[in-house]
């Protein structure tokens, strides 16, 4: 062969190899801070066309997240089609200048170099010190272990703010987004009813035709309907409001400004609105009446508002048709409540609350790719607290949550002191139990986690006697009968010093860790020794009285105080008080449910078309979830509380079993635990990638897994265990396995595609 055609073909064939391996390793959601798209721009509330660049100096009223830290961390995600992808090494660059980046792939901020590292989450700025309000641009290029190299990311921008801090929590502003209704009937003449088949937080542009500007227009909003109607009173707080209006003559665009609220616009406590999104309401329908003019399709728009929320982000289907309503219920009722840019009580009083960005936070996660939101929340809490003594001390458990799904210690780190003071062990006894009724609660120890009030244990809401309810009816307590020394508030202290041993010993404070290491150990021993029943097999409500309520016994499991030989009576007390308790303290029944091994009865909660069941709130009509089952268990209840929203968290951690294994998901949990249900699947969003799980299932017969996991990963995988005979196979070849109770399991499986296959 001609040493020059020989020559041309290698050149080609080394081209050609090295343009496939860039292909097959990809560079994608760059974050900064957390936050993807920080180049997004939004003007008003609506995404923009025009980029970052051109917006820091135009003299619209434009929109966009600022990076407030001085030294921000950066994050990606990897891409390949292979299997076993990990990250050998990384390079970060960071320029004012972006043609210094697309040409010459230079920084003159930072260019870390070829740094030999798997770490592509919270890496963070090592350049020099950034200047407020300054774009900058960024670009990484990773080695996986083979010393395949990937293309240059796309360059991502950020902006700084006015100024920089050294901890700050980024956030996105809200966004709007124009819906129009799905369907207009005619109710008489001049007479126009819309449906934009969900509710959601706006308000409303109307484009009318007036021919002689004199006839006054009505406009109706509200959430339900009554007769084919909207209902005017629809009690509780569901809302409902009226507009009254001449339009002009001709054609006119008319936005109907929303009245304000008294009690959720006020000020301390409420959230308010920012000025470019305007005051919003909730609301499903619109009542036209005496327009004489044709409406037209689009004539009418509503004006949604919400944090920044891509519903591709994830997606779940089964074989159970109400467990898929019950799925698309809860996950929209995570974007149509982020309206006010962080977690809120519903529309009655925008309150951010501990019990609902606990349960917000975990859906959120589950939903869509962001962080930013729930860490801003929880932090916000720990200044603004509310007066249930368990949810001040669930805020350690909201730390330990945004840990666990971002791998990321800034916020706990930051925040140390304060998360401390919230397990309030300076009010624990000899005996490791706290109480709010013994003298302990000092001046001093409310300074500690910033509150003002008095302290009372809740249990969950609404409690008997209160809110209209009579006094013999048991609200959603189950009864519990409140001592000096409670089962509930003692389980929360448990987990919060748990939690907050695992806090120290990243942090390496060993005196710390040792010390909430043994109170830990101490309220475990006393909390089994005196408020357990041994004839029974229950916990009972506290110190003093014999009553034994679904809480106790759901709390004491789902926070790991249940020691393995009493977790049978355990669970089978539970399940003979059925859903005895609200829309809150679901959440810890599923993950009691689960985490004890009684997957049927969680299936069965789940997908239940029962008065206290989630399919319920779909048949009474609400499409975003609601603050109790009925509206005859809240009398002031709202139709648009994320605290109601438990299965868009419960679905994918508990039946599905994705769970963070190690914090970040630098190793993934693969546990699912489908009951009877015969096949499901999932896409669920990570802060690595996305991970997709499917199974088919023959309840005690066979088991078919399919998963996916993202490069730079790994996975431990949990399958049903039949029997010491069962054929358990990956990707068609037999595969050994570990057997713990009634799982089989395999560990350190890497990522990419992998089916797994167990036959009795």
């Amino acid at each position: 062969m001609d040493k020059r055609i020989f020559l041309c073909l290698t050149v080609y064939f080394a081209i050609a190899f090295y343009t496939h391996a860039q292909k097959e390793l990809r560079v994608s959601n760059l974050s900064v801070n957390l936050l993807k798209n920080t180049g997004h721009v939004f003007l008003n509330g609506y995404p923009s066309i025009t980029p970052l660049n051109e917006a820091t100096y135009r003299k619209e009223a434009y929109q966009f997240a600022k990076i407030s830290s001085q030294k921000p961390f950066f994050g990606w995600i990897i891409e390949s089609e292979k299997n076993n992808v990990r990250q050998k090494a990384y390079r970060i660059i960071v320029s004012t200048n972006k043609d210094s980046l697309l040409q010459k792939s230079r920084g003159d901020m930072w260019d870390s170099g070829i740094v030999e590292s798997t770490q592509s989450i919270n890496v963070p700025y090592g350049g020099a010190n950034l200047s407020p309000k300054e774009l900058y641009f960024w670009q990484v290029t990773v080695w996986d272990d083979d010393g395949n190299e990937s293309s240059p990311s796309e360059i991502g921008m950020f902006m700084t703010n006015e100024t920089l801090e050294e901890y700050s929590t980024d956030r996105h502003p809200t966004q709007k987004k124009d819906e129009k209704a799905v369907k207009t009937n005619n109710l008489s003449p001049n007479h126009y009813l819309l449906d934009f088949a969900r509710d959601a937080f706006g308000r409303l542009r109307a484009n009318l035709f007036s021919e002689n500007g004199t006839d006054t227009l009505t406009v109706h909003l509200g959430e339900a309907l009554e007769n084919g109607k909207i209902n005017r009173y629809p009690g509780g707080t569901i809302r409902y409001s009226k507009y009254r209006f001449v339009p002009q003559k001709g054609w006119n665009t008319y936005i109907v400004d929303i009245r304000p609220d008294q009690r959720n616009t006020t000020p301390p406590q409420a959230l308010l609105m920012p000025d470019y999104i305007g005051e919003v309401t909730p609301f499903r329908y619109c009542e036209i009446e005496n327009y004489r003019h044709k409406l037209s399709d689009g004539d009418i728009v509503r004006e949604t508002a919400f944090y920044p929320f891509n519903e591709t982000d994830s997606y779940f289907h089964s074989s159970d048709s109400v467990l898929n309503q019950v799925w698309e219920l809860c996950k929209y009722s995570v974007k149509a409540t982020s309206f006010a840019g962080l977690y809120v009580d519903g529309d009655r009083e925008r309150i951010p609350y501990e019990a609902d960005a606990l349960i917000n936070q975990l859906s959120h996660y589950c939903t869509a790719r962001e962080y930013n939101i729930a860490r801003a929340t929880y932090e916000y809490l720990i200044k603004h607290p509310t007066w249930p003594t368990e949810w001040i001390l669930q805020t350690p458990i909201m730390a330990w949550f945004d840990y666990l799904y971002t791998g990321n210690q800034a916020s706990f780190s930051h925040h140390y002191d304060d998360l401390k003071a919230k397990t309030l062990i300076a009010i624990a006894d000899e005996n490791g139990f706290i109480s709010t009724q013994t003298g302990k609660v000092t001046p001093e120890v409310l300074q500690s986690i910033h509150f003002g009030g008095t302290l009372k244990d809740i249990v969950d809401w609404p409690q008997s006697g209160i809110l209209g309810l009579e006094k013999h009816e048991a609200g959603e307590t189950d009864g519990f009968v409140f001592t000096d020394i409670n089962t509930v508030v003692n389980a929360f202290h448990y987990r919060a010093l748990t939690i907050m041993q695992a806090f120290a010993e990243q942090l390496d404070k060993k005196t710390d860790a040792e010390l909430f290491k043994s109170q830990a150990q101490k309220l475990k021993k006393s909390f089994n020794r005196y408020l357990f029943d041994k004839k029974r097999g229950v916990y009972v409500d506290g110190i003093g009285t014999d009553h034994a309520s679904l809480h106790a016994n759901m709390f004491a499991l789902a926070f790991g105080l249940v020691p393995p030989k009493n977790a049978g009576s355990v669970l089978k007390f539970i399940e003979s008080r059925k859903m005895a308790c609200s829309v809150y303290g679901a959440q810890f029944l599923m993950d009691a449910l689960y985490d004890g091994g009684d997957e049927n009865y969680g299936l069965q909660l789940l997908s239940s078309t029962d008065e206290r069941s989630w399919y319920n709130m779909i048949r009474q009509g609400s499409t975003i979830s609601m603050e109790a089952w009925d509206n005859k268990y809240k009398p002031n209840q709202d139709w648009n509380h994320a605290w109601g929203a438990v299965p868009a968290n419960a679905i994918p951690r508990k039946l599905m079993g994705i769970e963070p294994y190690c914090p970040g998901f630098e190793k993934i949990s693969i546990k699912p635990q489908p009951g009877s249900l015969k096949y499901a699947e999932m896409k669920h969003p990570t802060i690595r990638g996305d991970v997709f799980v499917k199974f088919e299932n023959e309840q005690g017969r066979s088991f078919q897994l399919e998963i996916q996991i993202p490069a730079n990963t790994s996975a431990i995988v949990f399958l049903p265990f039949y029997g010491k005979k069962q054929n358990v196979e990956m990707n068609g070849n037999p595969v050994t396995y570990k057997r713990d109770g009634k799982f089989a399991i395999i560990d350190n499986i890497g990522s990419g595609k992998w089916i797994f296959t167990v036959k009795k």
